[in-house]
């Protein structure tokens, strides 16, 4: 039984053959093939946090391939009353085939995965969102091809979106340039694939895709103001784009704040990817799906 925790759960052989299977779900979803690949499997999926993208691709691919999710939120069951994770886990667990968990602190879902009699998916934690870096790399293959030993810059934050950037970055061998303010990147450590620097104008300098996320995570509310005053400097601006490499491509993996992170300009522009970056969490969630329940496929 696997887990997806973190990127890093998987290896770079199966992350290539996620992306390849991948296109093979989209292709056949474009022309309105069905996939019953996880017929009579169920999906249960746990928010302690709200979401749109992340709910919406999950039941959605589940159903599209047959199976059928159950939508839980910690306010409305035990988990909200005091029960514990681990309690939870061993009963939840029981029920289902599979769990995504959108939560708050990576401790809490690896300890359901540590009780869990099923895989468990991580939806999005404070410290790593692993499924949205599945989507961003398929979708720049989708544009460019391999990842490997491209420049991608990231503007902003060194949020839980960042943090599997780093993770990828070794896994798959390209260069990761992040910029922010020097004070909120204290914290991470640098490798040969992962460079930091302070003047966000360097990271993007012939970068191949330049990506950035909003400037206060959820979790981080009370920071908002002070953020803003300390990012100014680190929007995503049509200035910053030209200095990219001349066929550079936009990410976000959204909800976006126009005029803050990035200018409307930019995310509404010509190099920007991000509506096909949000259709293919819908894609890559299920190919992890499959991969988790029922393994490789021949290809």
């Amino acid at each position: 039984m696997r887990h997806f925790l973190k990127l890093s759960d998987l290896n770079k052989t199966e992350l290539l053959y996620l992306f390849k299977r991948t296109e093979q779900i989209k292709h056949d979803f474009k022309i309105q093939k069905k996939i019953f690949s996880l017929r009579d499997q169920i999906l249960v999926m746990i928010f302690e946090k709200q979401s749109t993208r992340t709910r919406l691709s999950f039941e959605s691919g589940m159903r599209q391939m047959g199976g059928s999710a159950i939508y839980l939120n910690t306010r409305d069951t035990q988990l909200g009353r005091g029960e514990t994770i681990e309690d939870s886990a061993k009963v939840i667990s029981r029920m289902c085939d599979l769990v995504m968990i959108r939560t708050f602190e990576q401790e809490n879902i690896k300890k359901f995965a540590d009780n869990s009699k099923v895989p468990i998916i991580n939806g999005l934690t404070n410290q790593y969102h692993p499924c949205q870096i599945l989507a961003d790399i398929f979708t720049f293959t989708e544009y460019r091809n391999s990842i490997e030993g491209k420049k991608i810059a990231w503007i902003g934050d060194v949020n839980n979106v960042c943090n599997v950037w780093m993770e990828a970055a070794e896994l798959l061998n390209f260069n990761l340039c992040i910029s922010c303010p020097p004070k909120y990147f204290a914290d991470h450590k640098l490798n040969e694939n992962v460079n930091y620097f302070e003047d966000p104008s360097e990271a993007c300098a012939n970068a191949h895709l330049i990506t950035t996320d909003v400037w206060t995570s959820m979790g981080y509310e009370q920071e908002n103001e002070q953020r803003l005053d300390a990012f100014q400097d680190w929007k995503v601006t049509q200035k910053k784009m030209s200095l990219a490499s001349n066929d550079a491509l936009f990410m976000h993996c959204l909800p976006a704040h126009r005029g803050e992170e990035v200018e409307s300009e930019v995310i509404d522009g010509t190099q920007s990817v991000v509506w096909d970056e949000a259709e293919n969490r819908l894609h890559t969630q299920k190919a992890l799906m499959e991969f988790l329940l029922l393994g490789e496929k021949n290809l």
